[in-house]
């Protein structure tokens, strides 16, 4: 189920004016290119990287991949915003899951690049960073939904948790562009694909 925003909405909730929303702003404009120092560590891994390394690896990026295209089918152009503004909530899918599908699906994808060349202790900087700049990003967002939909999201939000998906109990459908989520995962995964042929001349060259 999808829910429009009034079209003249323009209140601002206290939520949305609490110093960490307005943090979580400033990371919100910048999310594109926070998470590019997560890769220093794995690039700068010297050493052959095991077999098993890349299947756990690969398989943690394809889940979070899968998670991302499903997150993106569901919400459409919503996901590549950069302003305050917000056409529609979406409640369904992997919303109906968890509030936040994407952020989990990239914490994910970027725990997998680092067990790919065996880099365990920033596996954990990882998480502990992602948790930091997420919930930041996270607080602003959820002022912005509650100033725009009110009670609706008020009421999303107390069913469906922040961050670790949970079955819904009341499963809710709507439509899913999968096309759509190609098209705009594109240059999303041709970074990814170019950050794997990394590890692999790594990988081969060291």
């Amino acid at each position: 189920m999808t829910s429009l925003a009034p079209p003249s909405a323009t209140f601002i909730c206290p939520t949305e004016r609490a110093i960490a929303a307005r943090l979580g702003g400033w990371c919100f404009r910048h999310r594109g290119w926070l998470p590019l120092p997560f890769l220093i560590a794995p690039l700068l891994y010297h050493g052959a990287i095991p077999l098993l390394a890349w299947l756990n690896g690969l398989t943690a990026v394809a889940a979070g991949i899968a998670l991302r295209l499903w997150a993106v089918a569901a919400a459409g152009p919503e996901t590549r915003r950069r302003s305050r503004t917000v056409h529609r909530l979406v409640t369904y899918g992997p919303f109906a899951w968890t509030r936040n599908p994407l952020y989990v699906a990239n914490a994910i994808i970027w725990v997998g690049f680092s067990i790919i060349p065996g880099v365990h202790w920033f596996v954990l900087v990882n998480i502990a960073m992602f948790a930091v700049v997420y919930s930041a990003i996270v607080r602003y967002e959820e002022g912005v939904l509650e100033s725009t939909f009110g009670n609706h999201y008020l009421e999303y939000k107390a069913r469906t948790p922040r961050w670790f998906p949970a079955p819904p109990s009341e499963p809710e459908s709507g439509p899913l562009e999968w096309a759509v989520a190609r098209r705009s995962e594109r240059s999303t995964l041709v970074t990814y694909a170019v950050i794997t042929v990394l590890l692999l001349a790594k990988s081969f060259w060291s």
